[in-house]
């Protein structure tokens, strides 16, 4: 095996779905997804801490985006825009190339409880994510956790749609949609 071979990343990734697809999520160990990429256990383990996060990577560029877009957010902007910006600022994340295997990832989440567990830990720390950053805005805990919540939910039910789309299609317009279905649904509850 070569020591260095470019994309180690993105070809791990590969190797595992496809591994996970043919084999079932738990019959798969990380050695071989390594060998099917042709890469070192080693290797695997500098690109991903654990056979999970092959599922799960690019959390901290989101957590990063939402926390930076907030900051950066215009002074007097309300909490509900400030998220409401932070989710449509991940767009970029979710182009065509990651959109091929987001169907097989959810499919594969959703076929173990472990693996479910862990993507509701994810989603509780966006939310914490966008909650911590509205509150260094100096918005009110509750306010602040109410937003980052609802923010959270949108980009869930925007993701999952995303994911389950046959053909790619922009993650913007359905996390606007999504975004204006939770304000909408916040509202009638008065």
């Amino acid at each position: 095996m070569a020591r260095w071979q470019p994309d180690a990343h993105a070809r791990l990734e590969e190797a595992a779905l496809k591994l996970f697809a043919e084999r079932g999520y738990k019959a798969v160990s990380a050695a071989e997804i390594a060998g099917r990429a042709g890469l070192t256990k080693a290797t695997f383990f500098r690109h991903f801490p654990d056979k999970p996060e092959v599922l799960f990577w690019g959390q901290d560029l989101l957590g990063n985006t939402f926390r930076q877009t907030i900051a950066d957010g215009a002074p007097g902007a309300s909490p509900l825009e400030l998220v409401r910006a932070a989710v449509l600022a991940v767009d970029p994340v979710f182009d065509a190339d990651r959109h091929r295997h987001a169907a097989t990832r959810q499919r594969l989440i959703a076929s173990s409880a472990t693996l479910h567990e862990r993507a509701v830990l994810k989603r509780a720390a966006l939310a914490h994510t966008m909650t911590e950053a509205l509150q260094d805005r100096e918005v009110a805990a509750g306010t602040a956790e109410l937003a980052g919540l609802a923010g959270t939910a949108a980009f869930g039910a925007a993701y999952a749609r995303w994911a389950e789309s046959p053909a790619y299609r922009g993650f913007a317009g359905l996390a606007r949609r999504e975004l204006d279905r939770i304000v909408n649904a916040a509202v009638s509850l008065s």
